[in-house]
């Protein structure tokens, strides 16, 4: 990947200073989302910019924690150096920190060319791939999450209250905190277009507007840093964690998704086929089905990602598919035309959004590529293993069925994937040995 071009980045600062902006801050997805980056002096950008911003490569193996995974190329090979070009089309001013504006980096190696477990080239690699099938890839990302409070205790619910699913207002948010960020996160460009009080005390959804894979991916790895920044600026926490109260269901990431042609012809849509869907939307469909095992440690990615599964939750744990039925793995919702699309509920909101948004890509892409045909779709509600497989019941499960599926992850990048799996698989084992609050509970008293 070669560096920046000297006049654009020239131009990019000239008119970052004339739009009175004094930082950049540059920023990129590590392997599980969470963003790293730098802030910039703006009358330095050129040349601090001009061949790239240095980053320890181990950085993208950092556990929430701080312990350093050794991915390839990382700890072993003596901590080197990856380099961060800034995309200057990507440029967001900051509403709630005024003077600065936000950037997102591509990641090179030194020698040249992409790092290959950069979340951001994985998505671009995979929506590479449906070019070749003459197809543009849309998505429209969907996420929940809770907001906590400080209490004496440690962090609680906030605005704790049954029943407030579905209501906007002081009722469930008694801070009013939910329209004030939907106003801050319009301004930054992020596309949202609607926000309300989710089913658990606490938990909220804000909407995103579908758009090209990679800039709905780019978009949600904002809003996510976003939120919790607004959460923090107002003395808040908010948390993506897949499920972080055992009274409580868990928070979602599902990704709407639907292919279009070069002339902006809706594929999945056809009055004339079965259900008034294409061939195309039955072989992506099928895609998704047939990698869905893989899917889960990307989609799914963490040990409490599992505990949000189960009869009633509306999380998905069986693999099958049906017409606007959301106890289904993917749902078929009920607009044709141009909104012919389909909607995968397995991921939870700790999904890092590249991956997520590339792995439905490529479980569909595999699937048009092979013409597969769907099972029989599900009737009624769901969760009857009768009916259909489940999905792996653990992430060290889930990780073995990605490590087998040889088709989706040669089409991922097998060296993002081996630094997926190092990296989730050293998160397993230090969990392995950590004594829980639930261990001393239940053993302490009477062992």
């Amino acid at each position: 990947m070669p560096a920046v071009d000297a006049q654009a980045l020239q131009e990019a600062q000239a008119r970052l200073q004339a739009r009175q902006i004094d930082v950049v801050r540059l920023g990129y997805s590590d392997l599980v989302g969470a963003e790293r980056g730098k802030d910039l002096l703006v009358r330095h950008f050129a040349r601090t910019a001009g061949d790239g911003v240095a980053f320890c490569r181990s950085v993208h193996g950092t556990s929430p924690l701080g312990d350093v995974v050794d991915i390839e190329g990382g700890l072993s090979a003596g901590l080197p150096d990856m380099l961060a070009i800034p995309d200057l089309a990507t440029v967001r001013e900051i509403p709630w920190e005024p003077g600065a504006a936000h950037m997102i980096a591509d990641l090179a190696d030194p020698g040249g060319g992409p790092g290959e477990e950069s979340p951001r080239h994985v998505l671009r690699r995979v929506a590479d791939e449906f070019a070749t099938l003459g197809m543009r890839p849309m998505v429209g990302p969907e996420l929940e999450f809770f907001v906590l409070e400080q209490s004496p205790g440690g962090w609680r619910r906030y605005g704790e209250g049954p029943g407030h699913v579905y209501t906007a207002g002081y009722r469930g948010d008694p801070d009013n905190l939910l329209i004030d960020w939907l106003r801050q996160l319009d301004a930054y460009g992020l596309e949202v277009v609607s926000a309300n009080h989710e089913f658990a005390s606490g938990q909220f959804e804000i909407n995103l507007w579908h758009s090209d894979a990679l800039d709905a991916a780019d978009r949600t790895f904002r809003f996510r840093t976003a939120v919790q920044e607004l959460a923090r600026r107002d003395g808040k926490r908010a948390t993506f964690m897949a499920k972080p109260f055992n009274d409580e269901g868990g928070s979602g990431f599902h990704v709407h998704f639907s292919c279009w042609s070069p002339g902006g012809e809706a594929l999945f849509d056809d009055p004339a086929g079965e259900d008034g869907l294409s061939g195309v939307a039955r072989s992506a469909v099928a895609g998704l089905l047939a990698h869905a095992p893989a899917l889960a440690a990307l989609l799914s990615p963490t040990i409490t990602s599992y505990k949000r599964f189960g009869p009633g939750t509306l999380a998905p744990w069986l693999i099958d598919w049906g017409l606007d039925n959301r106890s289904a793995l993917v749902r078929i919702p009920p607009e044709r035309g141009r909104g012919a699309r389909l909607e995968l509920r397995l991921g939870d909101a700790s999904a890092n959004p590249y991956v997520g948004i590339a792995a439905v890509l490529a479980a569909a892409a595999l699937g048009l590529r092979d013409k597969l045909e769907p099972p029989a779709k599900l009737e009624g509600y769901g969760y009857d293993v009768t009916k259909a497989a489940r999905l792996p019941g653990d992430l060290g499960s889930a990780l073995s069925a990605l490590e087998a599926d040889t088709e989706l992850t040669e089409l991922l990048g097998p060296r993002f994937v081996a630094a997926f799996l190092a990296y989730k698989r050293d998160e397993l084992e230090r969990f392995s040995r950590w004594v829980t609050d639930w261990e001393f509970r239940e053993y302490a008293q009477h062992q």
